[in-house]
């Protein structure tokens, strides 16, 4: 093997060209590099990879804990420059195949075997030290995206300045903006799997917390689809709060009105769906304090000890006076649903074919509702 050794030193620098070619040429993440760092950094790392594969040649534990200290730190500072872990296995690969045929080339009879147990054990050893190292790298990577990304959001939603997170984010701030809450119910999904789904949300700015998520999608990025994707994800389907940012400085002016929508339609005990502000208007309005709202409220009174008439009058104006599809939630007959209605209306004084009175009706349930949130 100590012949085989003083034949192959000779080639490490031509080898090293050669492995440096092919990764430039098959590997598109190094060839986007600057011609600088491939004839720099990445030869000398080459090179220094192929030093240890010719000594394999001379004994074959040559591969000590300082090489693997090198091969970590290599793979740890190319997976911070984003070196995904496909292309640094590619690229040992490239250089594996150059070394064994240059020994093919090289070897006498009775070396070759020998020579490959040499450089199949220095990759058993290397590559698992490379994807470890490639794993952690990434995670402290996402980590800090992460951190700065919330930090963005969070400065935004408040008003403060951002450019500076923005530029260390990688995101360029535009102008319009959707901010967007989500409530998942309980029990609250995992945190991780939703975040997971907001993330891969092209184009969105996501914060989150353990139970309800933040979303600030930028102009042209609706937020159905996104409400889409998480209710997919939890299994179930979402009550949704949104309202349009004109430009950066009036998030948090958008991130309290939409607060406040899904603050009252949870209080209205409102069905899964997207809501703004000009959805609950009206009911807006009502939740004002004063003797109006009870004043309202008091006029579904006569209906306390009738709850199935108050759950009909509910379910006919939540489907806006449709008496078929009223009559398809409540599982009742239609002829069985006049018959409620004109209870109601006996009841209260207030007849549903009158407009005036029939709106009257609706104020006075959704006063009723506000009245017991």
């Amino acid at each position: 093997m100590s012949d085989l050794h003083s034949r192959m030193a000779p080639r490490v620098r031509e080898l090293t060209s050669a492995v440096v070619a092919r990764c430039a040429a098959e590997i598109p993440f190094y060839r986007d590099l600057p011609p600088e760092i491939l004839s720099g950094e990445v030869t000398r790392s080459v090179s220094a990879v192929l030093a240890m594969l010719l000594r394999t040649l001379r004994r074959h534990d040559a591969v000590g804990p300082g090489d693997l200290t090198r091969i970590i730190e290599w793979s740890a500072r190319r997976a911070e420059e984003r070196l995904p872990l496909e292309a640094a296995v590619s690229a040992y690969l490239i250089g594996a195949e150059v070394w064994w045929r240059a020994l093919t080339e090289e070897a006498g009879p009775g070396e070759l075997a020998e020579a490959g147990e040499g450089l199949l054990g220095y990759l058993r050893t290397a590559m698992p030290a490379v994807a470890l190292a490639h794993q952690q790298a990434q995670e402290d990577i996402r980590s800090e995206d992460k951190r700065v990304r919330r930090a963005l959001i969070g400065a935004l939603l408040s008003g403060r300045p951002y450019e500076s997170l923005a530029e260390a984010a990688g995101v360029e701030v535009g102008q319009a903006h959707e901010v967007v809450l989500f409530d998942f119910g309980q029990p609250a999904p995992p945190a991780r799997l939703v975040q997971s789904a907001m993330d891969a949300h092209t184009g969105s700015l996501v914060l989150m917390d353990h139970v309800d998520g933040v979303a600030l999608l930028p102009d042209g990025c609706p937020p159905e689809p996104l409400a889409d994707r998480l209710a997919d994800v939890v299994g179930r389907p979402l009550l949704v709060a949104a309202a349009l940012a004109e430009e950066p400085a009036r998030i948090p002016e958008a991130a309290r009105e939409a607060r406040a929508v899904m603050e009252l339609v949870r209080r209205l005990g409102r069905p899964p769906g997207l809501y703004r502000f000009d959805d609950v208007l009206l009911e807006h309005q009502l939740a004002r304090p004063g003797a109006g709202l009870s004043r309202l409220a008091a006029k579904l009174a006569p209906l306390d000890g009738h709850p199935h008439l108050l759950e009909t009058l509910r379910a006919f104006v939540h489907r806006g006076h449709n008496r078929r599809r009223t009559a398809l939630d409540l599982h009742i007959h239609r002829n069985t649903l006049d018959y409620r209605l004109r209870r109601v209306s006996l009841l209260t004084g207030l007849d549903l074919a009158v407009p005036a009175q029939a709106r009257l009706l609706e104020a006075a349930v959704t006063a009723r509702d506000l009245a017991r949130s």
